[in-house]
């Protein structure tokens, strides 16, 4: 999915890019693993719903959990991070999502649901961390000029690691079987411990290496209150939290729309792969969205791709085979360049305020807890099929923002 960190300082002085060359491709790392593990919930939650024989509406509390952290752990992680330090943020941001990925191990050995969904909570807890940590020395490490290129490169390598997680997790955790209904849970155990090292030894590399030091938020920072001031903020999370749900929920029901025979009729491992056309629809429209966004107002991009969007999932709803299949991997494509576009509308003209309103729209992310969720209950009762119709809702929402909820307003509270 879209990263979704927040930019906290951006006015300090660049530094030299070519003493920090390997400390950028490091950075670079982060963007691509959280992106990796965001994605492969989308393989977790078909194969756990088989194992422990779940519901629609219990499988999508892998997402809940996942995304609920965004919620709860934000606000601490700022705290945490603004007293360590953001070097020490990234260390300790690693360190508890390997912890997480290791909790696994034990939930498999176990065989309780619940022991899962606490160990996906602490390694979103930990990717949380990372995303107030790392995202200023994207900034920081090479001339200002060029700061915008680097975020870019950075926000690719985040859809990389969403495009091949889909591989990684058919090939591991499905392990070629056709059926994963009446597996144990042990699949899991084996993936997430290498995931697990890899988060660890990027812990250790951090330890050593050398980061810019950022500048504190200055004395007298604008209140929260003030930056709840412009319409177009609130409105822009309201966008955020329907965007991020919509996403989440359709990338995690991709896996048993198209097991349905109606719609393709594979096997979770044949529909594990195809997830990769979805997040590599999304990693080649955010080039595109960048060029064409030089041209035409991001405001219409952003409403234009959202009306594809309602088209692709209303073809998906009301048609069978081939077309409904394309139909909803081709969203991949079009929901490219909405986080991005949304967040950067929705803190234009917020001037000082603008890191308050980053904060606001980062705590919106937990909109991938509650829209997978509710498309879970709509599923159980009316299938997997019309439950399309949850995520096609909230794209209107989106597209009346990029019309015109937008352009930024003030509403003084002064008399």
């Amino acid at each position: 999915m879209a990263s979704s960190s927040v930019m906290l300082d951006t006015q300090h002085e660049a530094q030299p890019g070519n003493g920090h060359r390997f400390a950028l491709f490091t950075l670079t790392t982060l963007f691509f693993m959280w992106g990796f593990i965001t994605c492969l919930n989308d393989i977790l939650i078909p194969y756990l719903k088989g194992a422990f024989s779940l519901t629609y509406t219990q499988a999508m509390l892998v997402q809940f959990c996942f995304f609920g952290a965004y919620f709860i752990v934000s606000i601490p992680a700022g705290i945490l991070v603004g007293r360590i330090g953001f070097k020490k943020g990234i260390i300790t941001g690693l360190s508890v999502a390997s912890v997480g990925c290791l909790l696994f191990y034990p939930a498999a050995e176990l065989g309780v649901y619940g022991l899962f969904l606490g160990a996906l909570f602490v390694l979103a807890s930990g990717i949380t961390v990372l995303q107030v940590s790392a995202n200023p020395f994207v900034s920081a490490l090479g001339p200002a000029k060029t700061a915008s290129s680097r975020l870019t490169m950075t926000q690719a390598f985040n859809s990389l690691g969403t495009t091949v997680a889909p591989f990684f997790g058919a090939w591991l955790i499905f392990s070629g079987s056709s059926e994963p209904a009446h597996a144990d849970a042990s699949a899991v155990q084996f993936p997430y411990l290498m995931i697990a090292g890899a988060l660890a030894a990027l812990a250790i590399v951090f330890a050593f290496i050398r980061l810019p030091s950022l500048g504190a938020e200055p004395q007298g920072a604008p209140s929260l209150k003030k930056a709840l001031q412009y319409r177009h903020l609130k409105l822009g999370a309201v966008a955020i939290f329907l965007y991020v749900g919509a996403e989440v929920a359709i990338g995690s029901f991709l896996v048993n729309f198209l097991h349905d025979p109606r719609i393709a009729g594979l096997n979770e491992a044949q529909a594990a792969q195809l997830i990769a056309y979805y997040w590599g629809g999304a990693m080649v429209g955010r080039f595109v969205g960048a060029l064409v966004m030089q041209k035409i107002a991001a405001g219409k991009v952003l409403a234009f791709n959202a009306v594809m969007v309602i088209v692709l999932l209303s073809l998906a709803v009301v048609t069978e085979g081939p077309v409904a299949m394309w139909s909803v991997l081709a969203v991949g494509l079009f929901n490219s360049i909405m986080f991005p576009t949304i967040f950067s509308l929705a803190i234009e003209k917020l001037g000082d305020s603008a890191s308050h309103g980053a904060g606001v729209l980062c705590l919106a992310i937990v909109g991938g807890a509650i829209v997978p969720l509710l498309q879970g209950v709509v599923a159980d009762l009316s299938g997997v099929q019309l439950s399309f119709l949850l995520p096609a809702v909230c794209y209107v929402f989106i597209g009346y923002f990029g019309l015109k909820g937008h352009r930024p307003v003030f509403l003084s509270t002064e008399k």
